[in-house]
């Protein structure tokens, strides 16, 4: 089982779409996925066609202790994908996080027994370095980090780096950044070519070879409640994930 945080402090990156299609295009390769919505906004949720409004259980009542996994955790309309799905009462865990004691530790409590069943366990983290994410990161082994191929991509990555390293060594030495996503690529300009070297100058071999390219399609999939593979199975933003999940497959081959 690999569990990995899909994280970003920068919003508008790409860092939920790319949890939504990447998670879709790892069920449609056969693997078994459950992806974990752990911000406020639920803009995951509504990407894969869960009404918010209308939820029993959500990931706040887990974290809460107020349900179990099974309790919480609901099937995609993507064979062998799940979601536990979040909403806006998430957004006073923060402040109900504060005074309990493990406080960084209350999400693994909760989840990591019911995380085996599953081949790949991803978790859309909100765009912050709060305790939601430290939560996260306290479980998982991996990250991978959405950036946007433009002039601001590396900014705010640095504190990232800081914090990753804060809880590496007192929280989760198992804790290891596995993956960069090229995000929102657009071939016609000379920056964002200029851009990507630079970030595969920074970070190296941890930088995947597929580049998702801007597309039309993948801004409307969530409208839709759907992941690209659904919504629009032949179109780039669909041919680019799913590059990007069987590259994310081949990974384990050096593992």
């Amino acid at each position: 089982m690999r569990s990995i945080a899909l994280l970003n402090q920068k919003g508008g990156v790409g860092k939920t779409t790319t949890t939504a299609n990447l998670s879709a295009c790892l069920a449609m390769l056969g693997k078994k996925v459950l992806v974990v919505d752990m911000d406020p906004q639920a803009n995951l949720s509504v990407h894969l066609g869960i009404d918010i409004n209308d939820l029993k259980y959500s990931v706040y009542n887990l974290i809460m202790g107020k349900c179990t996994p099974e309790d919480v955790i609901l099937h995609s309309e993507i064979k062998g994908m799940d979601i536990i799905p979040s909403d806006i009462d998430l957004s006073g865990a923060e402040i109900e996080l504060v005074g309990m004691v493990g406080r960084e530790t209350v999400l693994k409590e909760c989840l990591e027994g019911a995380m085996g069943r599953y081949d790949y366990v991803l978790f859309d983290c909100p765009p912050s370095l709060g305790l939601l994410t430290l939560n996260v990161l306290t479980l998982v082994h991996e990250i991978f980090i959405p950036v946007q191929t433009e002039f601001f991509a590396l900014r705010g990555v640095g504190k990232l780096l800081d914090t990753y390293d804060v809880v590496r060594k007192r929280l989760n030495n198992n804790l290891e950044i596995t993956g960069i996503i090229l995000c929102m690529y657009t071939s016609r300009t000379r920056l964002g070519k200029e851009v990507v070297e630079k970030i595969k100058e920074h970070f190296e071999d941890r930088v995947f070879n597929t580049i998702i390219r801007k597309n039309v399609k993948l801004s409307e999939s969530p409208s839709h409640g759907k992941p690209i593979v659904s919504y629009a199975p032949g179109s780039s933003g669909s041919n680019d994930y799913m590059d990007l999940a069987k590259e994310v497959v081949r990974q384990e081959n050096g593992r």
